[in-house]
């Protein structure tokens, strides 16, 4: 159970770094429940289109970001990763933890990231 918890988060970090809108929307369809709920310190979003745009966001501001796993466990339905947020030249740019929990069928219903927001200066 834990490999497709696992695979399904691996899918669910890939839509952050998709290159168009279909590929996105694939990986998510395939990884997150449509009625998802999504939170870090910046935003709270609910469903795949919310979801979307704020990844298109992201990748506005830091060009070829992405999301690369350093630790996952899971249990009980739940899992929790530690990762590292990485530029379009593999430089980290960030760290953080993000849990999350799945529905009946496998798919992500609920994510939560925590990481330090930098200040305005």
């Amino acid at each position: 159970m834990s490999t497709d918890f696992e695979s399904t988060w691996a899918t669910y970090t890939a839509a952050w770094k998709a290159g168009s809108d279909a590929e996105r929307q694939a990986l998510l369809g395939r990884a997150v429940q449509p009625d998802c709920h999504y939170a870090d310190p910046l935003v709270q979003v609910e469903g795949h289109q919310a979801l979307s745009a704020y990844m298109v966001d992201l990748q506005r501001q830091v060009p070829g970001v992405h999301f690369v796993t350093r630790r996952f466990a899971v249990h009980h339905g739940r899992s929790m990763a530690q990762w590292h947020m990485r530029d379009g030249q593999a430089r980290t740019v960030g760290e953080g933890v993000s849990f999350g929990e799945y529905a009946d069928d496998g798919r992500l219903r609920r994510m939560t990231g925590f990481f330090e927001v930098p200040s305005a200066a």
